[in-house]
């Protein structure tokens, strides 16, 4: 995938939102994974927090933010699921602007490749609000890892050609 050398890098200020009623600050593998990720590219962790599977309490952990003018994007982990307790999606509906179909659809295709037929049970998302990136990936640290490796290392890199999430974020709220 081309990265023209010719264009800076621009460092994304980004929240990891864990979404689980078990894990905490200690065993939140799949948060450090994308932390560790999203630093190690140049990014910036903006904030990090652990959420029980509460659509109200991923709703108003979103909303705080997406009002926050210093995020630019949000990558949650886990919640994606089929279950009764799994509605990450369910609360990114709710605050979401425009949804980004393809960040779900790719995700699962690149999962396929790799677990198969159990990718259908992911109900990985994107979507904008108010300017500011929401993603939505399962709780697994591989998932995490091709959600961030296979798309976002790439679509969050203003280098990244013919086109980028981040090229368009001046343009996001526009009417």
């Amino acid at each position: 995938m081309p990265i023209n050398e010719d264009r800076p890098f621009l460092a994304v200020s980004i929240a990891v939102l864990t979404v689980s009623d078990t894990r905490t600050e200690a065993d939140d593998r799949s948060g450090d994974t994308l932390v560790e990720r999203l630093t190690a590219a140049g990014h910036t962790l903006a904030d990090r927090a652990i959420v029980k599977d509460d659509a109200d309490a991923i709703e108003a952990k979103l909303r705080a933010w997406i009002d926050d003018p210093n995020i630019d994007c949000v990558i949650t982990t886990g919640g994606t699921g089929v279950t009764g307790r799994d509605v990450t999606p369910e609360a990114l509906d709710r605050v979401c602007e425009k949804k980004i179909p393809g960040f779900g659809e790719l995700f699962r295709w690149i999962s396929f490749q790799k677990i198969g037929t159990s990718t259908i049970q992911s109900r990985a998302d994107a979507g904008v609000a108010a300017g500011t990136y929401l993603f939505v990936l399962p709780g697994s640290t591989g998932a995490c890892k091709d959600g961030w490796d296979e798309i976002l290392v790439h679509q969050l890199d203003y280098r990244f050609t013919p086109c980028n999430f981040v090229e368009l974020m001046p343009r996001l709220q526009e009417k």
